[in-house]
């Protein structure tokens, strides 16, 4: 049996290179991959993700972060998905959406700090005020850093916040959720009411933000290794 394939998802404004301290953290080995999503909307971005699923050999375990936390929920169904990972993760039941789980603990940033765009095919896609990043999504990273996000952040399309999850993968997959309690766009009350109900391994991170794993990479790696032993040590018996 083959090593687990760690493939690593990012979510709304961000890119795959916010997996760059837990790349590194999990020792650069070639079995982590980090994809990039298209952020079109649930369905198109999982539809995308099964793809890239497709093409690995199992086991694979699939680490989401915020909005891709959806994301893995649907594509996690896959056969050769043995654990799910939720960082800082969306988690949403089969039929809820992103607005569903926000009305029932909204986020704790305050005032509107999300700018609207129209594509020419017109899709509505949203970004963040980049003067409003740092404080929000990121207040535990370098100034430098946050600056460089605010500034090459990738929009999502304004229909994945009403798309409802069209399966749900946690509810047959072993699942660990890791998040901070500084979390702003998506309330650690939330995080603490998704993973109890999915019945996840949860850690919690004291004071830290929704990108976590850019300022507390070694606990998030920490987090996944203990899914990928727990995926070795079942699909051994």
């Amino acid at each position: 049996m083959s090593d687990p394939t760690i493939l690593l998802v990012h979510g709304a404004f961000g890119d795959a290179s916010s997996w760059r301290g837990v790349f590194d953290a999990l020792g650069n080995d070639s079995s982590v991959l980090a994809a990039a999503l298209p952020l079109r909307g649930v369905a198109a971005d999982t539809a995308y993700l099964g793809a890239v699923i497709d093409e690995l050999d199992d086991p694979v375990v699939l680490v989401g972060h915020s909005y891709a936390g959806c994301v893995i929920t649907g594509a996690g169904v896959s056969d050769k998905v043995a654990a799910l990972v939720y960082v800082a993760g969306f988690m949403p039941d089969e039929g809820e959406s992103i607005t569903d789980l926000q009305t029932r603990f909204p986020s704790l940033a305050m005032g509107n700090f999300l700018r609207q765009r129209t594509l020419p095919d017109a899709t509505v896609e949203l970004s963040v005020e980049p003067e409003r990043f740092h404080d929000i999504f990121c207040a535990d990273v370098a100034d430098d850093l946050a600056a460089f996000m605010a500034h090459a952040q990738r929009p999502l399309a304004v229909s994945a916040f009403e798309e409802q999850a069209a399966a749900a993968a946690w509810r047959a997959k072993p699942s660990w959720a890791v998040f901070g309690t500084a979390d702003q766009p998506i309330a650690p009350q939330l995080h603490r009411f998704s993973s109890e109900r999915a019945g996840s391994a949860v850690t919690e991170v004291e004071g830290a933000s929704h990108f976590l794993m850019l300022s507390k990479p070694d606990v998030v790696a920490g987090v996944i290794r203990d899914a990928v032993t727990a995926s070795v040590d079942a699909l051994a018996v």
